[in-house]
């Protein structure tokens, strides 16, 4: 049969019906739906995507994996979202104010903001919907995947906290209470009304985006990250600024001790205890954690201390995740602490499991002779150790 399309174009012949099937039951089209289906079949596919748009589905597609960092944030904010929802229906029931509403307000334009400005889409793909997950489904799917029950466990042990809160605990974010200090934050010690003592990371350089960015990447690493050598995480806030909320001893930071008022109080047991407790926090990292972790800023500071003189790694703001097959991983610039960078991390920007492996070399320096990875004349600690076995050996020849 010959078939005329809408443009006046003939096309056939053309069979109607496959092998068996009765012609009789067949119906022929109107050019015009001949029409309409083929621009729907030209419209299924686009000619061409480019490379954005790839990375676009990747990243939607790592929304689904609750096994990635962008997983665990998209369940904590689907999850946010309906509790907000139900909040916001019970107070209009019952006309009463509800206590948290202000902390809620800020974290909603947190969100807000994030999801806006984090992805930039192009045209040539569609978005893509995501189905908000309901309290049976979240069951279900828990019961299937057990690292699903960890995410919502993360989720519902997270306090948020109000910038007040912060302020109280840390008088005002005294300089007193400063406790380290990096490029990108801020880490100040506070007292929580309970009595419980809190070390609190405040982001201070960047744009909004770049804050919102970097509290984000660290905040799905932590979710991954769990061992006794790593620092507990108990909370955030969102007011006055991207605050993360650990989990603190009376002791402080390594750095305190080493190089504070209270240097030279560890004895020899108790270093060759943090040396080791470090090494396993590394080794969980690098090898035994669910993702492959890269902390790229292993220093004194970034190394808090139990009651019990137990290390703990804290301070991921910097820290990459790496894949298996990849060898290393290369950055643009390189981004740390001087005193601690490796060589070739430093020159050349490659990133992996040596980058730390040798800042946690400078470190054990620091706690055997005391002296700081940089002095007061920027001398470095590896400098100083080589000079003087060198001299060791000229005496000993």
């Amino acid at each position: 049969m010959t078939v005329f399309m809408a443009d006046g174009e003939e096309q056939g012949p053309y069979c109607l019906w496959g092998a068996g099937k009765d012609p009789e039951n067949l119906t022929v089209k109107a050019p015009d739906e001949v029409s309409k289906v083929k621009q729907k079949r030209r419209g299924v596919l686009r000619p061409c995507a480019s490379a954005q748009d790839l990375r676009c589905l990747d990243i939607e597609k790592e929304k689904e994996d609750a096994q990635t960092p962008r997983g665990v944030l998209e369940v904590c904010i689907r999850s946010f979202e309906s509790e907000t929802s139900v909040s916001e229906n019970s107070t209009t029931e019952s006309e009463a104010p509800c206590p948290n509403s202000s902390s809620r307000s800020h974290w909603r334009k947190f969100f807000k903001l994030w999801s806006k400005r984090s992805i930039k889409r192009l045209a040539s793909f569609p978005p893509l919907g995501v189905p908000k997950i309901s309290s049976r489904r979240r069951i279900r799917s828990a019961r299937e995947n057990p690292g699903l029950a960890n995410i919502y466990n993360f989720k519902s042990s997270l306090v948020t906290f109000t910038f007040s809160d912060l302020q109280r605990a840390t008088n005002n974010f005294n300089n007193e209470n400063t406790i380290g200090k990096g490029g990108y934050s801020e880490v100040y010690k506070g007292c929580l009304k309970n009595g419980q003592l809190i070390a609190v990371k405040l982001l201070t350089k960047g744009t909004p985006d770049e804050k919102t960015a970097g509290f984000l990447s660290e905040l799905g690493i932590i979710a991954h990250v769990d061992h006794p050598n790593t620092a507990k995480l108990i909370g955030c806030c969102v007011e006055g600024g991207m605050h993360l909320v650990f989990e603190l001893s009376s002791l402080g930071s390594l750095g305190s001790l080493l190089h504070g008022l209270k240097a030279n109080k560890l004895d020899w047991s108790k270093r060759y205890k943090i040396a080791l407790g470090i090494a396993d926090g590394l080794l969980y990292l690098h090898e035994s954690c669910q993702r492959r972790i890269i902390h790229r800023d292993i220093k004194a500071d970034n190394i808090l201390l139990t009651e019990d003189f137990v290390p703990q790694i804290c301070d991921f703001g910097l820290a990459k995740w790496l894949p298996k097959q990849w060898t290393h991983h290369n950055v643009s610039k390189s981004e740390g602490t001087f005193g601690y960078f490796a060589p070739e991390y430093f020159m050349h920007g490659i990133v992996d499991e040596k980058t730390d492996v040798y800042s946690f070399g400078v470190l054990l320096l620091e706690l055997i002779s005391g002296r700081p990875a940089l002095d007061d004349s920027q001398k470095s600690v590896v400098i100083w150790v080589n000079l003087l076995l060198h001299s060791l050996k000229h005496i000993i020849s």
